[in-house]
């Protein structure tokens, strides 16, 4: 956007409404509080944000496999992990009128400056008294079998990662690779926020992209360094201005229990610099814990050297739903174009949900039927989209809206030379092209290098 006006949250959420990307869930019945669904075009975008992941760091790499684990797990996982004792935030009720709970670090941080500042903290909504704080166990509780009784309890995991710790000794039976190797996962978690917010930002059900990468322990900080660089070209090779992303290691006093390193990869979103991804230096901690209570040695023997050991684990955890988020900020932008006010996404064309629209002009005998037809050859090649309601002044709009990098117009002079026209999203650049290389001259714009334009 140009600099006399900041970008808010508000209007990215007006937008994903207005154009079908997020929805609130539930909203017919009043909503339910952070739980959102996904609209078409969001459901195209999202996917596409797990496609680059999962072709950059699954496809393209010798030392990636893939596993897909379950959302249920034995107890004892959680145990092992130390989620069950420690995974959880301290929580506060107000004491007045308006009684809302938050989390006592946050509410610190927000008012003294640091989270473990001292001094008095009052509710953020009504400036009322707050209670002690308490522990609050952020996993999902639910029962297996037909009885809800104690011995049935489960939980909806909080992480993908567990599941594959606990696959660990599989995986390595029979993908044949040895340390420095990864395991990667795209999966849903679950976790019971005290205060989630800000969008898609922070909600309770939520997509991780994560990955967990075997390595020699003294390895480990090469491949931490490594992994921490590799994870932050990902973004900007997808558009993403470097302007907006940091790296920030994390100090001693807020390291996990199990990392002895940790970065986040912060972006700029609306309500100012926050996670969009960290990547860790676990160590040995989550294998050690799992063979201790499972009896299971999960270690690497190398048959060569004779060499037995536990591997270190790097662990780059992303955000499916955080990363669309940023996609889509980062690509939000409002210029005036001949007097007029045009909202665009400039979003990298291999994360658009449609690639290209055909926009038939007036309904001229053969018109109609040739449009289908260019439509129906590039919906072979590429996601194409059909639009012929409304003028084509709106039809380009909603085009715009939702990223889409190139409008194909047919009109009459297409009957008459067979000819079409190309717009170009980002340069508002028309080309009149024959209608015969529409195919083949969408592959090669789509082929090619491409970076965020500047902006208005």
């Amino acid at each position: 956007m140009g600099d006399s006006k900041e970008l808010t949250l508000d209007e990215i959420v007006a937008l994903c409404k207005r154009r079908g990307f997020i929805f609130q869930s539930s909203e017919i019945y009043g909503g339910l509080g952070s739980t959102y669904d996904y609209g078409h075009y969001g459901v195209l975008l999202k996917n596409n944000v797990k496609a680059e992941w999962w072709r950059a760091v699954v496809q393209e790499r010798d030392d990636m496999v893939a596993l897909d684990a379950a959302i249920l797990m034995h107890p004892r996982t959680w145990e092992a992990s130390g989620h069950l004792e420690g995974f959880t935030d301290p929580l506060v009720q107000c004491l007045g009128d308006c009684k809302r709970r938050w989390r006592e670090d946050h509410v610190r941080e927000e008012q003294l400056g640091a989270e473990d500042a001292e001094g008095e903290i009052v509710c953020p909504n009504c400036s009322g008294e707050l209670s002690d704080p308490m522990q609050f166990n952020l996993m999902f509780k639910t029962h297996m079998g037909p009885v809800a009784e104690s011995g049935s309890e489960v939980y909806l995991r909080p992480e993908t990662a567990q599941g594959i710790f606990v696959n660990f000794k599989n995986v390595l039976q029979f993908a044949r690779k040895k340390p420095p190797f990864g395991i990667a996962q795209i999966g849903k978690s679950f976790r019971n926020e005290i205060t989630p917010g800000n969008f898609i930002f922070r909600t309770r059900e939520f997509e991780q992209m994560e990955i967990e990468f075997f390595v020699p322990p003294a390895e480990a900080p090469e491949w931490h360094q490594k992994w921490m660089e590799d994870r932050m070209s990902w973004y900007t090779e997808l558009g993403i201005r470097p302007d907006n992303l940091r790296l920030r290691e994390h100090g001693s006093d807020e390291l996990s229990h199990y990392s002895s390193a940790t970065s986040d990869i912060e972006y700029l979103f609306p309500m100012g610099w926050s996670e969009l991804e960290g990547v860790a230096n676990r160590g040995d901690y989550d294998l050690t814990k799992h063979a201790e209570f499972s009896g299971e040695k999960l270690e690497y023997f190398d048959q060569q050297s004779g060499d037995r050991y536990v591997p270190y684990v790097i662990e780059p955890s992303a955000g499916a739903d955080r990363a669309t988020l940023a996609f889509l900020v980062d690509a939000y932008d409002v210029e005036e174009v001949e007097g007029r006010e045009r909202t665009v996404l400039r979003i990298h064309p291999r994360l658009a949900p449609v690639k290209v629209a055909v926009l038939p002009l007036v309904s001229k005998e053969g018109m109609p039927e040739r449009a289908r037809e260019i439509h129906q050859q590039l919906r072979q090649v590429v996601p194409a989209e059909f639009d012929e309601g409304g003028s084509i002044g709106k039809r380009y709009r909603r085009q715009d809206e939702i990223g889409t990098p190139y409008c194909l117009t047919i009109d009459g002079q297409t009957i008459e030379d067979g000819t079409v026209t190309l717009r170009d999203r980002d340069t508002l650049e028309q080309t009149r092209i024959p209608a015969d290389d529409v195919v083949s001259e969408i592959e090669r714009r789509l082929g090619e290098p491409w970076s965020p334009p500047a902006r208005s």
